[in-house]
């Protein structure tokens, strides 16, 4: 293994702008492209981290077209896509009926009808970082995914439990850095956008 000047990094990256993100809509499994101002975020992120050995995505049209912006090989793992919202999906907040969303608070494994619960999301986000960190021992790794992905993947990093979610914001093209060591994962940052302003 090769002399690095920092720890090696795994980086965790959410996807640029799409149109239901601009209507502030529920964004789960429906595959949505990214919009102008995406792409232009996709390539500021690329430019703010450079290429790395590895790009991971989601099978999502709007995280492969972010990642696509790195001009490097992608490799595609299912097990980065967005929680499924289930009945929710690409509806506004206000049409979440309210007692959901206090169950769903007070309990990680509460579902959506016909979707998938942040336990269940969990399981399979921390087994992708496991792996990856295996990887990204030997050089920097970059992950284009989604909020609640992102949010499960801080909570493996931390070591803390799916309802640290709650008390996270995930900015839209953001960049989330865990650091890997022989100590385990360590959060070096989590929701960067300053290189948006570039």
């Amino acid at each position: 293994m090769r002399s690095h000047p920092r720890p090696l990094t795994l980086f965790i990256v959410r996807h640029g702008l799409t149109q239901a993100n601009a209507d502030a809509l529920l964004l789960g499994r429906a595959d949505y492209p990214l919009t102008d101002t995406g792409r232009a975020q996709a390539t500021k992120i690329a430019a703010a981290i450079g290429t790395p050995v590895a790009i991971v995505s989601s099978p999502l049209q709007r995280a492969r077209e972010t990642a696509a912006a790195f001009g490097a090989d992608i490799e595609i793992d299912e097990r980065w896509i967005e929680l499924d919202y289930g009945d929710y999906d690409c509806r506004p907040l206000s049409e979440v009926p309210s007692e959901f969303w206090a169950a769903w608070r007070a309990d990680p494994g509460q579902r959506p009808p016909g979707g998938e619960s942040l336990v269940d999301l969990g399981v399979r986000v921390r087994q992708a970082c496991k792996e990856l960190a295996e990887r990204a021992r030997e050089d920097d790794v970059v992950v284009v995914t989604h909020v609640s992905p992102i949010k499960a993947a801080v909570a493996w990093a931390l070591d803390v439990g799916d309802d640290i979610a709650w008390r996270m914001f995930v900015a839209q093209a953001s960049i989330t850095r865990v650091g890997i060591t022989e100590r385990g994962p360590v959060l070096r940052s989590f929701n960067e956008t300053h290189h948006l302003d570039a």
